[in-house]
């Protein structure tokens, strides 16, 4: 917005809104992972345990010590499982199951218990708290002779705390296909189905994929997950850029790190030491680049509290004196801030403002000749 010079002045206060940040946010990760059975009944799949249809379950063989086994491909600290019993018959087929939770792949008794359950009603989900066990693998299995295990239902519930990236506007250079930019900041690590999990832009010069903060915070940490089935090596070289401005769509903003590699499946932290910012990019330079986000997480404090006070003069046919007219004015220079990216923001005159006298100086006096 063009202004004019003029002979009043104002103050404007503008003010960042303070937020509160959620404590934290609880998943059902068990989609994410792999599952297995000891053995295979008719066609009572590992998988019906994770369709979310409690009419399809899973069943083992007649057997010792059956089990059910779900691999999340990385270990979490579990905050709860939830099971759901068959409804048809035979209900009592979940009694003395054990919930354990743990590393060991080769051995399910070697991992802990979280939870016995003596008896769950046909058709019931009941929930049995977990406190936080860590583990890649969490396994329903019935210790005994002659044991049969089904289950209709299996939720794995993971608490992610204070990540500043949960539920913001987030956008990329380029899509290819389904890996949408949101998928970056989804929660899962898509490290199944990463196609309908990750971001990824097409192949192109100087790719990039931004999330918006909304508010400007002290950025502790940015942690990154690159995808587990294929091309690790496309992170290589990614920048982390932080700041407040939208300059070259952000990636003129100071750099954090530079990622040099990350395994396949790995997640890598990046300290940021309390860089301030509202935006968060992430950054390849180059020719022919893909950039592929399983998941981004970010971690700091804030928002960070701002007021600016402004003058400035005004030069204008209207009286400033007048309602309607300082509203007005408020609203053109609202409209141009959000333009240049300032959309969290209140005006508001802090005091009315005074129309500026200009005292005018007597032009000098002039002789003049007079034929006689």
């Amino acid at each position: 917005m063009k202004m004019m010079l003029s002979y009043q002045s104002l103050s404007l206060l503008l003010g960042f809104f303070s937020v509160q940040t959620k404590a934290g946010r609880e998943v059902n990760i068990a989609t994410w992972g792999t599952p297995v059975q000891s053995t295979l009944a008719f066609n009572w799949y590992p998988s019906n345990a994770l369709d979310g249809l409690s009419s399809t379950c899973t069943h083992t063989a007649q057997q010792s010590d059956p089990w059910w086994k779900l691999d999340l491909m990385k270990t979490y600290s579990v905050n709860r499982v939830t099971i759901t019993n068959r409804l048809d018959c035979c209900s009592s087929r979940i009694n003395g199951a054990e919930i354990r939770i743990g590393n060991d792949s080769s051995d399910v008794s070697n991992n802990s218990i979280c939870a016995a359950i003596p008896t769950i009603p046909a058709g019931a989900t009941y929930s049995y708290s977990c406190s936080g066990m860590e583990g890649r693998y969490v396994i329903v299995d019935i210790p005994g002779a002659s044991q049969i295990l089904t289950l209709c239902e299996v939720g794995v519930y993971v608490i992610f705390p204070g990540n500043l990236a949960t539920g913001r506007t987030v956008t990329q250079s380029s899509t290819i296909s389904t890996w949408f930019a949101q998928q970056a900041i989804d929660f899962n690590p898509g490290f199944v189905q990463p196609s309908s999990s990750c971001s990824s832009t097409t192949a192109q010069t100087n790719p990039w994929w931004r999330v918006d903060l909304r508010y400007i915070y002290r950025v502790s940490r940015v942690v990154i997950t690159n995808r587990l089935d294929c091309c690790p090596e496309r992170i290589n070289g990614t920048e982390i850029r932080i700041g407040n401005s939208l300059e070259n769509n952000g990636n003129n903003n100071p750099i954090c790190a530079v990622i040099s590699s990350i395994p396949a499946g790995v997640s890598s932290t990046y300290t940021c030491n309390d860089m301030e910012g509202r935006y968060v990019n992430l950054f390849i330079p180059g020719d022919s680049r893909f950039l592929t986000l399983c998941e981004v997480e970010v971690y700091g404090e804030g928002p960070v509290l701002k007021k600016t006070f402004l003058k400035m003069k005004l030069k204008s046919s209207s009286s400033l004196s007048e309602t309607e007219t300082r509203v007005q004015l408020l609203s053109q220079l609202q409209s141009a801030l959000v333009e240049r990216g300032f959309s969290d923001m209140t005006l508001e005159w802090s005091q009315p403002p005074e129309k500026e006298v200009i005292r005018k100086e007597p032009s000098p006096a002039q002789c003049a000749l007079r034929k006689r």
